[in-house]
């Protein structure tokens, strides 16, 4: 079951940049981490001592059924589970723009974890900005399939929105890791166009 796992991370190339961050005996958190298949496989595959944070109490039944050690609650709440600087990496993958406060969030992630791993779609690439220029509507992509009325996005960003909004936290961008699948020498020089999405690897400045 664990190398079908791993095969099915290929339709999500944020987790695989994601997993590549993982050493043998890292304490890893997973904010919104879903039925908890991922930390799976990072605690088989990487050996990682792995714990989910998830507030849906059906995903919460998938993550103990797949064995995962999980605590519900809702990412909007403290992380006062956690002490500062508990976990090696905090992985949030593209849920930031469903929070209520991402900017809270995020404090709250440097906090607990001595680095984090946010995977980030990219409302900046040229397809979004293509549909709202000649459509005058909301974009649809394979990133983004929702329409306007009944998205769990609520908080669409660009990567330059995320940078920016990391220098107002004061927190350190210690890695970009840009994610495209057409273009990966224009992704590579202008991810705030070509990317889809992108990987930012974070911690406090301090």
């Amino acid at each position: 079951m664990v190398e079908s796992l791993y095969l099915d991370l290929k339709a999500r190339p944020d987790l695989e940049v994601i997993s590549r961050l993982v050493d043998p005996g890292h304490r890893v958190l997973d904010l919104g981490c879903g039925d908890g298949i991922f930390l799976k496989m990072l605690r088989e595959k990487r050996g990682a001592e792995v714990l989910g944070m998830e507030i849906s109490q059906v995903e919460v039944a998938k993550c103990i059924a797949n064995g995962v050690p999980v605590i519900q609650s809702d990412l909007d709440d403290d992380l006062d589970f956690a002490e500062d600087g508990s976990f090696d990496l905090v992985i949030l993958s593209q849920t930031l723009q469903q929070m209520r406060r991402p900017d809270r969030l995020l404090r709250r992630l440097v906090r607990v974890g001595k680095r984090g791993a946010v995977s980030f779609i990219n409302f900046g690439h040229f397809h979004c900005r293509w549909q709202l220029m000649l459509a005058g509507s909301m974009p649809r992509t394979t990133q983004i399939p929702y329409q306007w009325y009944n998205t769990p996005n609520i908080h669409l960003g660009t990567i330059r929105d995320f940078r920016r909004l990391c220098k107002h936290l004061g927190i350190r961008i210690v890695q970009e890791i840009p994610i495209g699948f057409s273009f990966p020498l224009l992704t590579a020089a202008w991810p705030n166009l070509f990317a889809v999405g992108c990987v930012f690897v974070i911690e406090r400045a301090n």
